[in-house]
């Protein structure tokens, strides 16, 4: 996951916040599940069956290590591989702007999921904007702490451009979530009008008309 989100209690909130939209006993796929901390927090809060998909192998060991079901594969390339609504939700939390066709990323994961959770730092905040605006330079914050060298976000979105891409897609927007700086719910609608400008982070749940 290349975003550094706000935590609270030794926890991510934007992962407190989607395990909150998990009804127990369903089947979950994570995909991007990293060292398998949303995956350790729904099999501690919401009693479901869960899998993680993770590139890096660093990762997937991780997740074993603890006892978690994860597999190695690439969101770009290894979605296609699984069933159509095999899952109750699926879950891409801060990794969208790392692929390479996001695309089509969501595409797979409405299909793959009777819903979808998508999370993913806003690149239109305010503060980006005004970071790009005196100083000329790719924004530092603590949603994109990367340096634009080191970055492994490669499709940096903000929260209209994820709108709008969603349009024509088939794909209905059921809920979005906008978070502060600090992780903290700022305002909830489907698509207030300045989400774009004051959200430091989003998060949709989606669903395949």
């Amino acid at each position: 996951m290349s975003a550094d989100p706000a935590r609270q209690n030794g926890g991510r909130v934007d992962l407190q916040l989607i395990a909150s939209m998990i009804e127990p006993g369903s089947r979950v796929l994570d995909v991007g599940s990293g060292d398998g901390e949303l995956l350790r927090l729904l099999n501690a809060t919401r009693e479901v069956d869960c899998r993680g998909i993770e590139i890096s192998q660093k990762g997937v060991n991780a997740g074993v290590a603890q006892g978690l079901s994860v597999v190695q594969g690439d969101a770009d390339k290894d979605l296609v591989n699984y069933p159509t609504k095999g899952f109750d939700y699926v879950i891409l939390s801060q990794t969208l702007q790392a692929t390479r066709a996001p695309q089509k990323v969501v595409r797979e994961l409405v299909r793959i999921g009777r819903r979808a959770i998508i999370s993913f730092p806003n690149f239109a905040h305010w503060r980006v904007r005004a970071r790009i605006l005196f100083t000329g330079q790719m924004p530092v914050t603590p949603t994109l702490p990367f340096q634009w060298y080191e970055t492994p976000n490669i499709h940096l979105c903000s929260i209209d451009d994820f709108v709008n891409m969603t349009k024509g897609m088939g794909v209905t927007i059921e809920k979005f979530i906008a978070l502060d700086w600090h992780g903290k719910v700022s305002m909830t609608n489907n698509t207030p009008a300045l989400a774009n400008l004051l959200a430091a982070q989003a998060l949709f749940l989606l669903r395949e008309d």
